[in-house]
């Protein structure tokens, strides 16, 4: 739940363009520190390019993003994630041709001046992730899906975050796997991490999190509490399956 008055990010107004294409339109939403926000919606809602713009991968067309009271729109993606923005991508995106441990080493490279972190923090990844330490030596290009997805959440915490960003971390994993995500997303947050999580498996995304945003066509249609979206019977027949 928050644990300030003020918001962590401040998202007002958001627009956003694929060219002559509006893929955002006047998006609004607050994520407070130590909340895990969920934004859930069908695919093509405009999920990816909310969390795009957010991190500066995708350029703003109007509005303005504040994160700790500093606005952000128009920062170079790097200068976002040296604030403390990191972004797990939907896909994974893991640098295939290098070892496990190697794309560790460079999800901390913001960090690198303090080696002794960084190594403590790789450490921490593998007590998080086994399976990671066990393959460390390996080309990351050789996991399986769900090995992947862990490297990259692994990676993205070596960036020191003050706000993860999450997108799609379930897609193309097995139920098995989900639930492994899921736990794992669950203790981040637990443990105080601040999560914005965009995730098309809705029900999942919202028995973890605090509140959530449903997006339609690249618009805000419903914010609330996540316990009161799972029970509201319009979000279930549209996103829950019944």
């Amino acid at each position: 739940m928050p644990s300030s008055d003020a918001p962590l990010l401040e998202v007002v107004d958001l627009t956003s363009h694929y060219g002559p294409i509006q893929a955002i339109h006047s998006v609004s939403l607050e994520v407070f520190p130590g909340e895990l926000v969920a934004i859930v919606g069908a695919n093509g809602a405009g999920k990816t390019t909310l969390l795009r713009t957010i991190s500066g991968v995708q350029a703003a067309s109007g509005g303005t993003i504040h994160f700790d009271g500093e606005e952000i729109t128009r920062l170079a993606a790097h200068k976002i994630v040296n604030r403390g923005i990191c972004q797990v991508p939907e896909g994974r995106q893991v640098f295939a041709p290098l070892s496990v441990e190697d794309n560790l080493r460079l999800g901390g490279y913001s960090q690198r001046g303090d080696g002794d972190w960084v190594a403590e923090q790789i450490g921490k990844v593998y007590e998080l992730f086994p399976i990671l330490h066990e393959k460390r030596a390996q080309l990351s290009g050789n996991l399986s899906g769900g090995q992947q997805q862990m490297l990259a959440i692994g990676r993205a915490l070596l960036g020191k975050p003050r706000l993860l960003l999450l997108d799609e971390p379930s897609m193309g994993l097995a139920p098995l796997l989900v639930a492994e995500i899921f736990r794992v997303v669950r203790e981040l947050h637990e443990a105080g991490t601040t999560v914005l999580l965009v995730e098309q498996n809705a029900r999942a995304a919202l028995q973890i999190a605090d509140r959530g945003y449903v997006l339609e066509t690249g618009k805000v249609a419903i914010s609330a509490p996540a316990g009161e979206l799972l029970e509201d019977e319009a979000v279930r027949k549209a996103y829950l399956g019944h």
